[in-house]
């Protein structure tokens, strides 16, 4: 009983680790220099640049809601003289035909065989002209020939302006703000243009700056179509006020390989249909060149709380532990005084 009620008190002790000074210099300067490096980290990435003391959140909730806005009058050979507007230009015309469904020559030759089968443009009927050397194909006729514009037909769409209007909520955090501020009122919205020092908050963007800002000419891109990207970031501290939380606006030109003539540019092709006084059916088809605009939204907030804090302080202080357990190999294993360090760090006691 004696032995266990000795176990029992001992149980009451307090017992602390017993400390053994290397008074090597190289041990130590090593042991400071990553000291210094993990302290470094800590400070200076984990919480300073990386702010690891916070709750983040990267589920950004969004919306955006765009207007076009601007007149602009054309006189070309397939549309004849036009005043475009707004409820006109977001899908303009650039080529249009009125065909209908019936047989024509193709622009496939004959000694491609003009055997019955299907094509691109519709099915061979199995028989070659022989006025024009081509087959004869039962499609929407006449068959489009593949042409691509040498100017755009809106070229005055360089002085339109989008307007672009972006809501946000963080739902962790209880967060929401737009691109446009509460207390801007309708005057100046029709007024401004935005700006990334001046006008930060003022959703007007003009179509032209929109391209150059991409690094390209407008009248070029409007003539052989592309695509645009625009994006917001919402990057928000929500220690700070909320005044700091603000859009970063980037532009970039999305169509690849511009030197490319195949794949560089957008357009597509639409069709309306329409039925005349005989009741046979005919069609108008659109070719399509213009600029699309792509707006993505991303962002990320974040707000101190005690967890995150508490882990990176955590690792921290593991990491100074590794830096002591390494100094220790060495002074045990690598240096040529091991043997006796070994016998100043462990005690042995024998019971015998």
């Amino acid at each position: 009983m004696a032995g266990w009620g000795a176990f029992f008190v001992s149980l009451l002790n307090y017992k602390t680790e017993k400390y053994v000074i290397a008074e090597n210099r190289r041990i130590g300067i090593l042991f400071r220099l990553y000291q210094l490096a993990v302290l470094g980290y800590i400070i200076g990435w984990v919480f300073v640049i990386k702010k690891g003391y916070q709750e983040r959140e990267e589920a950004i909730q969004t919306s955006v809601i765009t207007k076009l806005k601007g007149v602009a009058l054309t006189n070309s050979s397939e549309a004849g003289l036009h005043l475009w507007g707004a409820e006109d230009y977001v899908i303009p015309p650039n080529v249009s035909e009125s065909v209908r469904l019936s047989v024509c020559l193709s622009l496939h030759p004959c000694s491609q065989e003009c055997v019955l089968s299907l094509s691109p443009s519709g099915i061979k009927t199995g028989l070659c002209l022989n006025s024009t050397g081509t087959c004869e194909i039962h499609a929407w006729c006449p068959v489009e020939y593949g042409k691509r514009p040498r100017e755009p037909l809106l070229s005055e769409a360089e002085n339109f302006t989008i307007y672009i209007k972006n809501f946000i909520r963080f739902p962790k955090f209880e967060f929401s703000k737009s691109n446009v501020l509460e207390n801007y009122n309708d005057s100046y919205l029709k007024t401004c243009s935005y700006d990334s020092e001046d006008h930060l908050y003022c959703p007007i963007f003009r179509l032209g700056d929109l391209v150059s800002w991409t690094g390209n000419d407008f009248q070029d891109m409007a003539a052989k179509g592309g695509s645009v990207g625009i994006l917001i970031e919402w990057n928000c501290d929500l220690d700070k006020d909320s005044s700091q939380c603000n859009p970063q606006y980037s532009f970039t030109r999305l169509d690849i390989n511009l030197n490319n003539s195949v794949t560089s540019g957008y357009n597509f092709r639409f069709g309306r249909y329409y039925k005349d006084p005989n009741g046979e059916s005919f069609r108008t088809l659109y070719k399509v060149y213009g600029i699309r605009f792509d707006i993505m939204i991303n962002g990320q907030a974040g707000r101190f709380n005690i967890v995150p804090t508490i882990i990176a302080i955590g690792s921290g202080v593991a990491l100074l532990g590794i830096g002591a357990f390494a100094c220790d190999m060495i002074l045990l294993y690598m240096m040529n005084t091991s043997s006796f360090y070994r016998e100043r760090k462990f005690e042995i006691i024998n019971f015998k």
